[in-house]
């Protein structure tokens, strides 16, 4: 089954501005670990509003899990790049406010019970009832990644989420989320700039450059031989021990 699928999308923030997106399709297979690679400005944000129904096409079709991002049954758990968390509401309180906003119902006692096991989940369970700002950097995203597994989502959308974090934070928060996405048989996308984190755990590597798809491939075949200018001009400026 294919998690999401993007099918001949266009998209400009404003009628008079140029296409960012023209014409991309794409698509992530269920249970994969795909990662979005490109500079500044090729559209990574944008793809991921798109893929979250924070902006919607100009045309074409984006799929999630065979139904419309804007379908009651398109399920997905998002992870932006600052954690976004509400100083006023307890750490519980922030992970349950996906089930308390979603399209699903859940009572009161289900929502307990969820929020229990995600917060199990990130090793964080002793932590319910503690306020976002008595965690580190890397507590908080762990938090994130609980909101994002909250609703049960067939997909997690992951925005740059270690960018703020020190390596060895950044290497724990890596880890987590590829054993949660073992766990949970989910598929996942994590859209960076690091090529350090797409080789410690992406599955597939998908390169856009000035709102195209321009190379996509195994990780390993990526890093051996990559093919468009920007891949190998990304790859040449990394330092060399040598």
């Amino acid at each position: 089954m294919t998690a999401l699928e993007f099918s001949e999308v266009r998209f400009r923030y404003a009628a008079d501005s140029p296409l960012l997106l023209d014409g991309l399709s794409f698509r992530v297979e269920a249970g994969e670990f795909v990662s979005i690679l490109g500079p500044s400005g090729a559209g990574k944000s944008s793809l991921f509003r798109l893929m979250n129904g924070l902006l919607a096409p100009e045309s074409g079709k984006i799929l999630v899990g065979g139904a419309s991002v804007s379908a009651k049954q398109s399920r997905c758990g998002y992870m932006p790049q600052q954690d976004l968390l509400f100083p006023w509401r307890t750490v519980a309180e922030n992970v349950g406010l996906p089930l308390e906003l979603g399209r699903q119902s859940h009572s009161a006692a289900e929502r307990k019970e969820r929020v229990a096991e995600v917060l199990s989940a990130v090793g964080l369970g002793d932590w319910a009832e503690k306020s976002p700002l008595a965690l580190s950097g890397g507590m908080r995203q762990r938090i994130v990644i609980a909101m994002a597994l909250a609703c049960s989502p067939k997909l997690i959308i992951a925005d740059e989420p270690t960018t703020a974090l020190d390596v060895t934070i950044q290497a724990q928060v890596l880890e987590l989320m590829k054993n949660l996405k073992e766990k949970y048989d989910t598929s996942m996308i994590l859209i960076t700039h690091d090529l350090g984190v797409v080789a410690e755990i992406c599955d597939y590597v998908s390169v856009i450059y000035a709102g195209s798809i321009v190379e996509y491939a195994p990780v390993k075949d990526m890093y051996e031989t990559p093919g468009h200018p920007y891949t190998k001009g990304l790859f040449n400026s990394i330092p060399s021990l040598d």
